[in-house]
This record gives structure tokens, sequence and C-alpha cells, in this order.
């Protein structure tokens, strides 16, 4: 518990830097629940701002329900996800806010390279209904590598590396939509609690956006 208060007190001066900036911030909470079985519930709650906080871009509410085909290696998932954005319209500070429902299913498997290097690879078909009026087929591809700093491998109170990069591929005439790059350090409390601060950069078509992220994964 300390750990995790010093923590919150190292990162709390990102969160209260100047409201107007460039430079984004996405709060993550992501959770796992093992049910009987195999199965096992995900929810997930993102709060995305243009800022570093107070300036609401997305807010973004995901669950689903997976199933382990074998033991903690390969993942399949089927969940839905609420996602409201508040879009900027380009007149002053006026925003447009569309809300977005979207069913998905994925297919998650994890290795492991040498004594610590965890890999994972992640493929995700997304059914979007955007303001029920605009309906979308999007494909995405995960790939996550996680170095143990620390310790041999990445176990309890060990830092570790994390790096992700992300595409997105629509189902449409241009189908590049957007690729995520992602760097961030981490503490593994416990086997059930992680955190990361990281960076990210986006990239859409010719522009791109940077963010501060900060992450709480939890198992329970």
């Amino acid at each position: 518990m300390k750990k995790i208060i010093l923590l919150f007190i190292f990162l709390t001066p990102f969160c209260l830097s100047a409201q107007y900036s460039d430079f984004g911030n996405w709060l993550i909470y992501i959770g796992s629940k093992d049910l009987n079985k195999g199965w096992n519930w995900h929810h997930e709650i993102q709060q995305r701002n243009y800022n570093a906080i107070g300036d609401q871009e997305q807010l973004l509410i995901r669950t689903g329900i997976g199933k382990n085909l074998t033991e903690g290696n390969n993942n399949l998932l089927m969940g839905y996800g609420y996602i409201l954005s508040e879009n900027y319209t380009g007149q002053g500070d006026e925003k447009m806010s569309l809300n977005e429902h979207r069913i998905f299913q994925q297919y998650t498997t994890n290795q492991t390279w040498g004594r610590g290097i965890a890999v994972q690879h992640r493929y995700r078909f997304e059914q979007r209904f955007i303001e029920d009026t605009d309906f979308r087929v999007r494909f995405r591809y995960f790939l996550s590598i996680r170095v143990p700093i620390t310790k041999p491998t990445i176990e309890d109170n060990s830092f570790y590396l994390s790096i992700y990069n992300e595409l997105f591929l629509d189902a449409q005439e241009h189908p590049f939509d957007r690729n995520r790059v992602y760097a961030a350090s981490g503490f593994q409390f416990s086997k059930n609690l992680k955190m990361e601060l990281g960076y990210m950069s986006q990239l859409f078509g010719t522009d791109n956006r940077d963010q501060l992220n900060i992450m709480a994964l939890v198992n329970f």
C-alpha cells in the first residue's frame, strides 16, 4: 500500500499541470475477474483528455466474457463497449458529442521469450454503431512486449519496461485508420496488480497526437 501511495504522489504533478495543452492524457483501468472453468470477465474504463486532465476527449467503457483455451496462454473473448467522444468543431471552444456502441470479438495469445520477456498478440474485430446512423467494421492487431528490469523475470515488487504497437484497419476504400506506438515503465506489485506510466504517439493519416498514459491493471 505504501508503494501505491508513493506512486500516486509521483504521478500527481502530471495530472495537475496546465489545462490547455497539445499533450493529452489517458487514465486507464483494466480489470479481469477469473470465473469458473476457465471463463473470465473483462472490464475497463478509460478517461481520455485533450490536455493533462479536465478537457474530456473520450470516455470509454468496455466489458466482455472470455474463455481460456489453454492455461493462461490463449483466450477468446466477446464484448461490448460504449464510447462517448467530444470532438472540437474547429470553431473556438465548441464541441460536438458522438455516441458509439461497439461489439467486438478478440483472440489473445501470450508467449514467453527466454527467461522473462512476455509477448502478447491480440487480434480484434469491431462492429461500430456510431450515432445510430453510421455502421463501420474495423480490425485491430496489437503486439506488446514486457521486459523485466530489476529482476530476471517479471514478478512481485519488480520494475519492467512495456512497449506495444497497435494497427487499426477499416473495412473501407481507404483502410488505414490509425497506428499507436507506446512505451512505458511499469511496476508489478503482485500477480494481481500492475501499474504503468507511459508515453503514446498516435498516427492518423497525415496527423499525429501524443499523450501521457497512466494505467492500472488488476486481476481478482
